[in-house]
């Protein structure tokens, strides 16, 4: 892993001639050639899951720039339900099918942090901070997590949610084109700082777009070196390093502020601060949950929209659902915008009172969240369809198995929140499954329940192509960008028109 204290190797290493970076690189190559991993090979007969043929070597890149097909491709090379390859001297499983996924899911020995810190890299990295935290520091942020997600928090937040969103949308005029993945997406960023930091740095829009710049550059950063060689000062290494130490920097400077001047704010960074947290878990919890909420709700909220636009029946049936709300809790307010109409609807509402926003955040987790579950076996040797993962292994579960199943779901790249539950166990995750899942779901719902409101309400819109006419059908989700899904870019717009004067 990295610290922030690598800054000035990077700076050292800009300074140096391409020669001298390009003879690294082959030094580092070198390494692998000699050393290499496919001579890693432990075959336990019968009992091993069977071995990705072809250079294991060759299959690091594949894993993280196209891990979708390359686990689907690996999957029909192997013919086996469980299949098995070497990222660098480590082993890695990956398992598929209702064993696969009840073992998965319930085995306590299979750690999720172990697993996401080796495979992932998608965090900015920060000792003490974001990574390698005791137990009893994880066991606080889930905690404070939980906290942050009672009943008057949530209360208190839905008005300026709401003003986040009518501020924003305001800056798209009255008509127009836009590319739902930025505009969207940049909605839920700010959604998610004002709900997870600080009122200091939500009220601030320059410096929150400074902080979508810098985790944008962690998630492009994101390659098979700065993960798996951290400490090789790569080019997008560097970039990596700058963004995580301004992102710390940013988040440490309002939480020094907070605590200096004592000033009150009602906000989560005054939540930590009244229960007197370490400074470490209080930055550490900011800049992790930043990236996590934003990514993940974002990517969701961007797609629902999406999806709505490109079906008049279930956006009818949520316009009329949001309608139904205004009616039962009226606004006292003159002005009668839409934020303010919303901001009447208490949370209790939001949360059992939506069943038609429910069904499409649900169908829309199902095909839009590409995401491939990661742990490591801290625990003994153990078997899954009588098939040997070691202790020390790493073991991976693509959603993709389940969500996309055919046998499951028909037609699952499908758009249709009608679908019934799924009658097989863990038929769905889109929340997480076993002993693992969001602890952000609370939040994360009324995040997107309002932002789609304000969109409902204050536009007419629909899905239309790069030549301006409407699309016959979405487009679909490309779960090899394994952190925000987005389709080709250039091929997927929204076309609106303000419906009401005041949002």
């Amino acid at each position: 892993m990295y610290t922030v204290g690598l800054q000035s190797a990077a700076d050292a290493f800009l300074l140096s001639s391409l020669q001298v970076q390009v003879f690294l690189a082959l030094c580092i190559l070198f390494v692998f050639l000699i050393f290499g991993v496919d001579g890693n090979k432990v075959d336990n007969g019968s009992q091993s899951p069977a071995f990705l043929p072809g250079s294991h070597l060759l299959a690091i890149a594949p894993f993280f720039q196209k891990r979708f097909e390359f686990l689907n491709d690996g999957f029909r090379k192997t013919g086996q339900a469980l299949f098995q390859f070497n990222m660098l001297r480590d082993t890695v499983i990956v398992v598929s099918g209702e064993a696969g996924r009840k073992a998965f899911f319930t085995n306590r020995g299979f750690d999720l942090t172990e697993g996401f810190k080796v495979l992932s890299g998608a965090i900015p990295v920060v000792k003490g901070v974001t990574s390698d935290l005791q137990t009893r520091r994880v066991a606080l942020i889930h905690k404070r997590l939980s906290a942050a997600q009672r009943q008057e928090h949530l209360t208190q937040l839905i008005n300026p949610l709401l003003e986040d969103c009518r501020r924003m949308m305001e800056t798209w005029g009255q008509a127009g084109t836009f590319d739902p993945f930025e505009n969207i997406y940049e909605l839920l960023f700010q959604a998610t700082v004002r709900s997870i930091a600080s009122e200091d740095i939500a009220n601030d829009a320059a410096l929150v777009r400074r902080l979508k710049y810098l985790y944008d550059i962690l998630d492009n950063g994101t390659t098979p070196a700065t993960v798996l060689l951290p400490w090789l000062p790569a080019p997008s290494m560097i970039k990596k390093l700058w963004a995580t130490k301004e992102i710390y920097g940013i988040v440490s400077h309002a939480v020094d502020n907070r605590v200096r001047t004592g000033e009150r704010r009602e906000d989560t960074l005054q939540m930590l601060v009244d229960a007197k947290d370490e400074r470490l878990v209080m930055v550490g919890f900011i800049m992790g949950l930043l990236v996590a909420g934003a990514r993940a709700t974002g990517t969701a909220a961007s797609w629902l929209i999406t999806f709505l636009g490109n079906n008049t029946e279930w956006k009818f049936k949520a316009t009329q659902e949001v309608d139904r709300l205004l009616a039962i809790y009226p606004s006292q307010s003159k002005t009668m915008s839409s934020s303010e109409q919303l901001s009447a609807i208490p949370l209790e509402a939001w949360e059992t009172e939506t069943p038609v926003l429910d069904a499409v955040i649900h169908e829309t987790l199902r095909i839009a969240q590409p995401h491939t579950a990661m742990r490591r076996n801290l625990g003994p040797d153990t078997f899954i369809d009588s098939k040997l993962v070691p202790s020390g292994a790493y073991i991976v579960y693509p959603f993709s198995d389940v969500h996309l199943n055919p046998d499951i779901y028909p037609d699952p790249w499908k758009f249709d929140p009608s679908r019934g539950e799924a009658k097989v166990p863990f038929g769905y995750l889109g929340w997480g499954g076993g002993k693992t899942v969001c602890l952000g779901q609370r939040l994360a719902r009324l995040e997107l329940k309002l932002v789609a409101s304000m969109m409902l309400l204050g536009f007419r819109y629909s899905t239309v192509g790069a030549d301006g006419d409407l699309l016959d059908s979405p487009p679909r989700p490309n779960w090899n960008d394994t952190l925000l899904c987005r389709p080709e870019k250039g091929t997927c717009f929204l076309r609106y028109e303000k419906s009401t004067p005041t949002l």
